[in-house]
């Protein structure tokens, strides 16, 4: 179990995450995922993280933020994979509510269980990934578990939507060739549409994927996707992130700690990596000797270097 950041996000603003689950448990294994392939494939909920002992670790990192000056805008949980596999989310939620807004960055898989989406509705805000309505395109892209199939994700999604009365967020991630042609732009926008979600971001693999020979979709693409979701939705709901979010990250004093936290889930630039050392007062020594010691390594993704933890398991197909 891991507290990390706060870290800037596009979506939520100051984002303090929270990993509760071991490297890297999910239901899917998407095929641009920044944190690598899944290790351990899994569609069970289990017993992960036991809710106080998580209130104490947030309230804990809360304190230390404030106290350096920084900001915490929302409590995320954003595990290395998906976090409505740990049976005791509901009972997390709630126990760190009163220091915060809290949000759930969810991939939908298991939205189909009850269970799963009463635990959601106790959030305040639900961002759900949704990448296509095209069952083959989908298995291209999310790789998901055996035995998974799209339909019924889909319609609990649906269910999930009507119900939650919190902030909802749609993300679709576009990979070239794949998801990004206007058939199935079109349908899915038109599902998302139905979902009266408040924002539905348009993404590209802006950090190093779990597979390095997904491409980016191109211009004309990305052109093609912004009119068909703007058409679809409501004015201003759709919107385009296919940038990184700057070198703001918020440190706590460690910059070791904080390094090996935010690239258990979150690839850093280099130059997200100067900001955290410059904000403690440390040298790029602490870089090199993490590599040293094997718990980061540096991989290029476009034109940007980047550190991860070195447990991530890249693959070029």
């Amino acid at each position: 179990m891991q507290i990390f950041g706060p870290i800037p996000s596009r979506r939520l603003g100051w984002s303090l995450g929270v990993n509760t689950l071991p490297e890297k448990i999910c239901s899917y294994s998407c095929a641009y995922c920044q944190v690598g392939l899944t290790r351990h494939f899994d569609t069970v909920r289990r017993d992960y993280a036991d809710p106080q002992e998580l209130a104490a670790l947030v309230a804990e990192k809360v304190a230390k933020v404030r106290a350096t000056g920084g900001t915490v805008e929302v409590i995320s949980f954003v595990p290395d994979g998906e976090p409505t596999l740990d049976a005791q989310l509901g009972a997390q939620i709630a126990a760190v509510k009163q220091m915060g807004k809290v949000a759930v960055i969810t991939n939908g898989s298991l939205m189909d269980r009850a269970d799963v989406r009463r635990d959601l509705m106790l959030a305040d805000i639900v961002s759900i990934k949704i990448d296509t309505l095209d069952p083959a395109a989908w298995r291209a892209i999310d790789c998901p578990a055996a035995g998974m199939e799209l339909a019924p994700i889909r319609e609990g999604i649906r269910l999930f939507a009507r119900e939650f009365k919190g902030t909802l967020l749609t993300e679709t991630m576009l990979v070239g060739g794949v998801n990004d042609d206007a058939t199935q732009l079109t349908a899915t926008a038109a599902f998302i549409a139905g979902l009266k979600p408040k924002k539905s971001y348009i993404l590209v693999p802006t950090r190093p994927p779990a597979r390095l020979d997904i491409i980016l979709p191109t211009p004309d693409a990305l052109a093609a996707a912004w009119h068909i979701f703007s058409v679809a939705l409501p004015p201003d709901t759709a919107e385009m992130l296919t940038g990184h979010e700057g070198n703001a990250f918020s440190s706590t004093g460690d910059a070791r700690a904080d390094i090996l936290a935010i690239t258990a889930v979150h690839p850093l630039r280099i130059t997200n990596i100067e900001s955290i050392l410059h904000a403690a007062g440390a040298s790029w020594d602490i870089v090199e000797s993490l590599k040293n010691e094997g718990l980061v390594s540096e991989v290029t993704f476009g034109t940007d270097r980047f550190f991860v933890r070195a447990l991530h398991t890249f693959t070029k197909g």
